[in-house]
């Protein structure tokens, strides 16, 4: 019987006090227990954040590997290097290249040396070609791709007038070359 009592009392209060006072007073229950939730879960995080990051020891934790040894470094750089007895064939590349390019190749410069101390070989080519500004660069570029063993040395540009579209370029490249014996152990 008290609980139909309590029941009656509840509606008649809500009717007192109306419709709109009693959805603000849930509203406010509701925010409270957000708030409360919020507060632990806050609390939560805080002490998620205070611990520490790894729990392994240093010794498990990955190291670098150790820089390679004088002999190793020797060694990638003579496996970086072209080969002499392939010269010709990298010569006729750059042909190829410059016609790809629609460059005017004429006969190039080449002179050939050794370093004794570094055992490398040396092949200078000078060659003279005509064309787009543009097109020289990608001939360029594309031979310093095709040939990783080459150096840039110089690039030099005539142009006779300024209306001209078409310059003259002199490139100057060094490929460096190893001999077939020439092998380095690690």
């Amino acid at each position: 019987m008290q609980l139909s009592a309590f029941a009656l009392r509840a509606r008649l209060a809500l009717a007192r006090v109306g419709a709109p006072a009693c959805v603000a007073v849930l509203l406010c229950a509701a925010g409270a227990a957000g708030w409360a939730w919020l507060l632990s879960q806050r609390a939560a995080q805080v002490a998620l954040s205070a611990q520490p990051l790894s729990t392994s020891t240093p010794e498990t934790l990955v190291s670098a590997p150790p820089p390679p040894t004088a002999d190793q470094n020797l060694a990638a750089f003579y496996d970086v290097l072209g080969e002499q007895r392939y010269a010709e064939q990298q010569v006729k590349l750059l042909f190829r290249l410059a016609a790809k390019a629609n460059l005017t190749l004429s006969q190039g410069e080449y002179k050939s040396a050794y370093d004794k101390a570094s055992r490398v070989s040396t092949y200078q080519i000078v060659l003279p070609v005509k064309g787009p500004y543009a097109a020289v660069w990608q001939f360029t570029l594309q031979a310093l791709r095709a040939m990783p063993f080459a150096a840039l040395d110089e690039v030099s540009f005539r142009r006779d007038a300024i209306t001209d579209p078409a310059v003259e370029a002199r490139i100057r490249l060094t490929l460096y070359l190893k001999d077939a014996q020439t092998v380095v152990q690690p």
